[in-house]
């Protein structure tokens, strides 16, 4: 069987770096095994009327597009969505065919251009927005209809005419040359509450605003409604097409979910040992002496920092993972280095590889945990990562 070392580096993607893990201080390695394993897992869950769409805008939460769009295909999803036309031209460019939805609001003529140009289905919110892209193709002379999804709001305050005009908006649409609902959504705001009464309270606004498009004689083509926890928690909310993105990388939009279904996480944050020094008793560590050592300690320096995408505001009270012992990190996180106190393992060199994110031996730290201590969510954890730091791909055996 082949060894760790030796599976990395299988992506496609530009963005990762076959074998950086060699050379590199730091780098993310992704699992597309684990991808593929928690993508089936989800499938499992939808009735067959109910296509998966992966969620792969911020480059796949920082797991890198093309390769995790990719994968996710091969394992079971049919649509993408992204936030920008520029993240939908980058998985066109790669070969990626597959219907791919933009989740963000686009106005100019350029990118109505690009959209038609890629063949990308961009999501309509307002009559105003409707017209320009109607009367762009109708300029250009565009021979076909460009597939559109219509999004309105249900309770997010977000994108879209609210649910009390979202038929009237529709049907506007409609009666507009070049374009083609093939899709109406709205997007839940308090899916991973366990009080579902916001939820339910969506869905049925969502259902009473269906129910008025079909009494004007229009009948949706294709509905969706669910994110990650929405799919996870409640088969009603499935529709037609269910919208997962966190799922996907193996982390729960809230504790309480994880029952619902067994994830494998996806990312992992590793960076090497850089310089080991014994210090003694009164000596200050990093920037502002925020810490202060009580004693005789064995300190050692890494190659990663808040540059890289590791809160400075965690400074203290991270724990990292080297030869599978959890350490405490020390002093101030300076731009691109931090210190940990290895004096429980004194011969610690440098070159080791020191895990921030991920599971070494029995032990494990995960995006949730950084998130508690900050007071924030996990995707903004996995979303912080820079792409200084290599993505590296590898297939481990998912039991």
């Amino acid at each position: 069987m082949l060894s760790h070392e030796q599976t990395l580096g299988v992506a496609s993607s530009g963005k990762y770096n076959t074998y950086a893990w060699l050379s590199q201080r730091a780098w993310v390695e992704i699992d597309l095994a684990a991808l593929s394993y928690n993508v089936r897992q989800i499938v499992k869950l939808l009735s067959t009327r109910t296509q998966l769409m992966a969620v792969v805008k911020a480059d796949a939460y920082g797991h890198g597009a093309v390769t995790v769009a990719q994968t996710a295909l091969e394992s079971g999803a049919s649509w993408l969505g992204v936030a920008t036309v520029p993240e939908g031209i980058e998985l066109r460019e790669a070969g990626i065919q597959a219907p791919i939805l933009i989740l963000g609001a686009t106005y100019t003529q350029e990118q109505i251009h690009a959209i038609a140009q890629w063949k990308l289905q961009p999501t309509l919110i307002s009559p105003k927005q409707a017209l320009v892209f109607s009367n762009y193709l109708e300029a250009i002379n565009y021979h076909s209809h460009l597939p559109v999804h219509i999004k309105f709001d249900t309770g997010m305050s977000r994108l879209g005419p609210s649910w009390v005009e979202a038929a009237e908006f529709v049907q506007m649409v409609h009666l507009l040359p070049n374009l083609q609902i093939v899709s109406i959504y709205s997007h839940l705001a308090t899916a991973e509450n366990p009080d579902q009464t916001v939820m339910k309270q969506q869905q049925q606004r969502f259902e009473d605003a269906i129910a008025q498009m079909k009494a004007m004689g229009i009948e949706p083509p294709c509905l969706h409604l669910a994110n990650s926890a929405a799919t996870l928690t409640e088969k009603a909310l499935h529709y037609d097409i269910v919208r997962v993105g966190l799922a996907l990388y193996g982390l729960y939009p809230a504790a309480h979910l994880i029952s619902c279904i067994n994830l494998k996480p996806v990312l992992q944050v590793k960076a090497r040992v850089t310089q080991v020094k014994n210090i003694t008793p009164g000596t200050g560590v990093s920037y502002g002496h925020q810490y202060v050592a009580q004693r005789e300690l064995r300190l050692a320096v890494v190659g990663i920092g808040y540059a890289d995408g590791v809160p400075r505001h965690l400074s203290q009270k991270m724990q990292v993972l080297i030869r599978g012992k959890r350490v405490p990190q020390i002093g101030a996180i300076t731009m691109d280095q931090m210190m940990i106190d290895v004096s429980t393992l004194p011969d610690i060199q440098e070159g080791e590889v020191v895990t921030l994110i991920g599971q070494q031996g029995d032990e494990h730290i995960w995006a949730e945990d950084w998130a508690n201590h900050l007071n924030t969510i996990s995707w903004e954890i996995l979303c912080g990562f820079k792409h200084r730091l290599p993505r590296v791909a590898f297939s481990h055996p998912v039991e």
